[in-house]
Order: C-alpha cells, then sequence, then structure tokens
C-alpha cells in the first residue's frame, strides 16, 4: 500500500485548490502544432524514436505469474512472446520461428514449458532455445545455439514487464521510471490479480493519451457518467521524467474540512491516473480495483488500439465479487468506448479540415504540456 502521508499530503493540496476555486497551473498556455498529430513523417520518427527504443510495459507482473507462463502479443506490428522460466526469470523474444518466420506462439496469456511451430514443428524452450528441429535428420545439420528465438531487452520491475522492441541493448529501466519507482513498488501491482482484459479501437494515439491526462472535460463529456462521483478542473500534477501521476478529486472532498485528519482516508476523496510513457495509464490502485490501459499507435496515424485490463487487489472467488468487478469494469469500459473514444474519433477525423493549425492546451492543462514536450524532444533525438 501507498504511505498514507504520501496521499495524504495530495488529499490536502487538493482540498486548499478546491477552497481557492483553482486547480495547478502551469505558468502560461502551449500550442501543439495539429500537424504533429497525423503527419505520416512525423509518426514514423515517433514510433522509431520513441516506441522502438524506450522500455515499454508490455506485461503485468501478474499476467505471468507462475512458472512457465507466458504472453504472446503483437505491439505496433511486432510479434512478442514474454515468458516466466521455472526459476522466476521472464524474458522476451520476437514470437519469430528463425526457420521461415512464422509466429510460434498464439496470441493471449496460457502456460507451456515448449512452444512449437505451427508451420514446420520446430521447437524451442522457456529460454528461447531452439530445442527441437522436426525431421532434423533429412533437413541437414542446423547450428541450434545460433538459431534460438530473437532476444528482446526484458526486465521486471514493481508488477511490470518491461520490453524493448528493436533487438540490442535496452535502455535502464530503473533510470527510465525515476523516482516514479519507489511509489510504483508501493502500490505492489504484482500482487493483484487479472479479472478480465478486453480491446478497444481507437482515434490518433496522443489523442487517446490526451485524454487520460486531464479531467477538464469530466463536467461535459462525462456528464452522465465520471462526473456523478468526480470533480471536474480541479488536478495535483507531479513528473517524473516522462511519466506523470494526476490526482482527481472526488465529490466528497470537502467533507474532510469537517473531519479531523486522524480520521481521513484520502483514498476515499481523491485518486490518481498514473501514465508511464509512452503507452499506459493506470486509474485506481489506492483502493482494491485498476483500469491498466495499454495505448498502442495503429498502422496508421489516424488509428490505435487499446488494450484495458481490470485488475483486483484480491482474486474476485465469489459470486458477488464477480458482480461487483464485472459492474466495475462495465462501466470504465462503457465510458472509454462510448464517451472518449468516440470524441476522439471525430477530432482524429476534423484535423486535416483546416479548421486548426494548432491546439491550444490551457494553463490548467498542464499534464498535457508535460507529455508534449517529451514527445518533441525524444523524437529530436538522432
Amino acid at each position: 500500500m501507498l504511505d498514507r502521508d504520501v496521499t495524504l499530503a495530495l488529499a490536502k493540496r487538493l482540498l486548499a485548490l478546491y477552497e481557492a476555486g483553482t486547480t495547478e497551473q502551469a505558468g502560461e498556455s502551449y500550442r501543439v502544432p495539429v500537424a504533429h498529430y497525423i503527419d505520416p513523417a512525423r509518426f514514423a520518427l515517433e514510433i522509431d524514436r520513441i516506441f522502438k527504443r524506450a522500455p515499454l510495459p508490455l506485461a503485468l507482473s501478474c499476467e505471468l505469474r507462475e512458472p512457465n507462463a507466458f504472453k504472446a502479443m503483437d505491439a505496433l506490428g511486432v510479434p512478442v512472446l514474454i515468458t516466466r522460466a521455472p526459476d522466476g526469470t521472464v524474458r522476451a523474444f520476437l514470437n519469430v520461428c528463425r526457420h521461415r518466420g512464422a509466429i510460434v506462439a498464439a496470441g493471449g496469456c496460457g502456460k507451456a514449458r515448449r512452444f512449437t511451430c505451427p508451420y514446420h514443428g520446430w521447437v524451442y524452450d522457456q529460454a528461447g532455445r531452439l530445442a527441437g528441429v522436426y525431421g532434423e535428420e533429412a533437413f541437414g545439420p542446423v547450428d541450434k545455439e545460433s538459431m534460438g528465438l530473437t532476444p528482446l531487452a526484458c526486465e521486471e520491475r514493481h508488477g511490470f514487464i518491461f520490453v524493448t522492441l528493436r533487438p540490442g541493448p535496452g535502455l535502464d529501466v530503473d533510470e527510465w521510471l525515476g523516482d516514479l519507482g519507489p511509489e510504483l513498488a508501493a502500490l505492489d501491482l504484482g500482487s493483484w490479480h487479472v479479472f478480465d482484459v478486453r480491446e478497444v479501437e481507437g482515434p490518433a494515439w496522443k489523442v487517446a493519451y490526451d485524454g487520460y491526462l486531464e479531467n477538464y472535460h469530466f463536467a461535459t463529456l462525462h456528464k452522465n457518467s465520471i462526473f456523478k462521483e468526480n470533480m471536474s478542473n480541479l488536478m495535483a500534477v507531479d513528473a517524473y521524467g516522462p511519466h506523470q501521476r494526476v490526482v482527481f478529486a472526488k465529490h466528497t472532498l470537502p467533507a474532510l474540512r469537517d473531519t479531523p485528519e486522524s480520521e481521513w482516508v484520502p483514498a476515499d476523496h481523491v485518486g490518481p491516473v498514473y501514465t508511464l510513457f509512452p503507452c499506459m495509464a493506470i486509474a485506481g490502485a489506492w483502493r482494491d480495483t485498476a483500469l491498466v490501459s495499454q495505448l498502442f499507435p495503429g498502422p496508421t496515424p489516424e488509428r490505435s488500439r487499446t488494450v484495458e485490463t481490470f485488475i483486483t487487489r484480491q482474486p474476485a472467488v465469489t459470486e458477488d465479487d464477480r458482480r461487483a468487478a464485472e459492474r466495475t469494469l462495465d462501466f470504465l469500459f462503457t465510458v472509454v468506448r462510448d464517451e472518449d473514444y468516440p470524441t476522439g474519433v471525430g477530432i482524429t477525423q476534423a484535423l486535416t479540415s483546416g479548421a486548426n493549425t494548432e491546439f491550444t492546451f490551457g494553463r490548467n492543462e498542464l499534464s498535457l504540456h508535460h507529455f508534449h514536450r517529451w514527445v518533441d524532444r525524444l523524437v529530436a533525438q538522432e
């Protein structure tokens, strides 16, 4: 659990902002060219210099809880296989047979000691080694030592498995996470449990990501859903390198004024969205449920795909537990599918209309300033 002093300080911050009738703000507004959302050349640089270089949180540790667990997935068109060996070590590979390039393991999570290519039956073990060649005597000599699955840099930290999509050395994950690492560790998400996984097609990836970083839109876009419980246009923002913690307040926040501080339960009145740049948002995690959203750019600038994994602190064992978890997931998923993303798709379709050459992010949208500055910074790196 996160240290009470941390959540208490954040509740005080938000309460002070509420009483002052404001929210945390940047010194000035910030502009982003509309072309940065849809220009194909810019999009190619974002994929190459951000998504192919950064350690991406492609799996939750609790998705590969047991020995011989695996997760096979598509990440930006790159087939990835993540495994957990009997000794607990996690590894990642290109999910591509070294014989003729077929996908070795079908998508999804499961358990297997070995993986057999469905095309010609070549077999690989959990460590990616080529363990068997069908009809080897007739096929001819094969140097098994050099024909294992192509490894990808992979490190497990704080309940997440980070993978670098381009073969070769990866960035240091601890350095990449910086001061956010200890807070993620305190959440202990590795001990949580996966309840369900759903996918939804989305708009341009930065249009989608923008929506996770602010609550300025709650009172309008979500007036009949999220806004019923959560305030709009009130948030506390902390940045950790390219990553952020954005904390929102519920309508119950003012009740803390008349409650002794020793009796405060901050998580009942404020809650976070953590963003792990460039592709993950974690909503919740201070109470007993969290929605983990992985945002992947699509094959073109106008499209994206979001994988939403709903996790619970304790396994949903009883029928009541399952019904409660299902209700919460249905609510959150519906908000994204029926409110956020249709609006984002409309924005994406209108980007080429000529109505705007720039988007203006207000002083109250400082988390968006930070996100887009980091995108610009990394795109500019050779």
